[in-house]
């Protein structure tokens, strides 16, 4: 279904914690995802991914396509002239057409276009300062920190690795950092987007996860705020963080069923690829 991003002043989003945290993880990740695809044979290559009708190859086209919008979107929001790019998108049929278009392209040039779309993501994330963190660029819930933005994109490119490597039998290297940022991003994004379409109501999430340990609270409002803490919560979940985040990212199912009255804190990820638009 189509999204519908908050434009405002106040991120939709906040993520309490040093803004610069996020930068060396979001690098380290795509640069270590680069050096494992550029070991794949032709194959592996066209081996299924966890991706409902894409191979490993019609993954890495996906993150192509989404280096280049997050260096866009980072660039135009450090110069202030956050975009709004997100407004018409659909996140199911939007990437696919891109990957459909792109069959006859073959890995090794697939590959080229990945390497050089991540150095520039890259180059641009080392060069940030605080200020530039701070400045408002866009991701699909709307317009959030830039720190925020570069965080889904981690988020993003975290799952896709293991939705490449899993299939194929690789174990994903699992850098407590990475696996730490990307569970408070996705604990946050699904209520975000049942914000961003009118179907949130207040409340509050816990998260106690441990490999590695990391506990935090979800504020659910008018905005999603994560922050440190152990707050009386309406829903918490508990369990191993890898675990906690596939789920969050709808690779799995919780490992018990949630209760009827606090399920919509966690549904706003799975009703935005719902390929209904329902």
């Amino acid at each position: 279904m189509q999204l519908n991003p908050r434009y405002r002043n106040d991120p939709l989003i906040g993520l309490e914690g040093a803004p610069a945290a996020i930068v060396e993880p979001t690098i380290r990740q795509r640069r270590r995802l680069t050096a494992t695809l550029a070991s794949l044979t032709d194959e592996q290559w066209a081996h299924a991914s966890r991706c409902d009708g894409w191979s490993a190859r019609d993954v890495v086209v996906h993150l192509e396509s989404t280096n280049t919008f997050w260096t866009y979107s980072i660039e135009a929001g450090r110069r202030g002239e956050p975009t709004r790019f997100l407004a018409d998108f659909d996140p199911v049929r939007s990437p696919a057409q891109l990957v459909a278009g792109s069959q006859d392209v073959p890995a090794s040039e697939v590959l080229d276009g990945f390497v050089r779309s991540t150095e520039a993501l890259a180059d641009l994330l080392a060069s940030l300062d605080d200020r530039d963190l701070s400045a408002l660029a866009e991701a699909p819930p709307g317009h959030l920190d830039v720190s925020a933005v570069a965080n889904h994109a981690l988020w993003d490119s975290w799952v896709h690795e293991r939705d490449i490597l899993l299939p194929l039998g690789i174990a994903p290297d699992e850098e407590a950092d990475e696996i730490a940022a990307c569970l408070r991003y996705a604990a946050a994004l699904g209520p975000a987007l049942a914000v961003t379409r009118g179907t949130a109501r207040r409340g509050v999430l816990t998260v106690a996860a441990t490999e590695p340990d990391v506990e935090f609270v979800v504020d659910i409002g008018d905005r999603v705020v994560v922050r440190e803490g152990t707050d009386r919560a309406d829903l918490e979940l508990s369990g191993a963080a890898v675990e906690l985040l596939e789920a969050l990212s709808i690779r799995r199912p919780l490992d018990r069923p949630l209760p009827e009255e606090s399920a919509w804190m966690l549904e706003g990820l799975a009703e935005a690829f719902d390929p209904r638009g329902e």
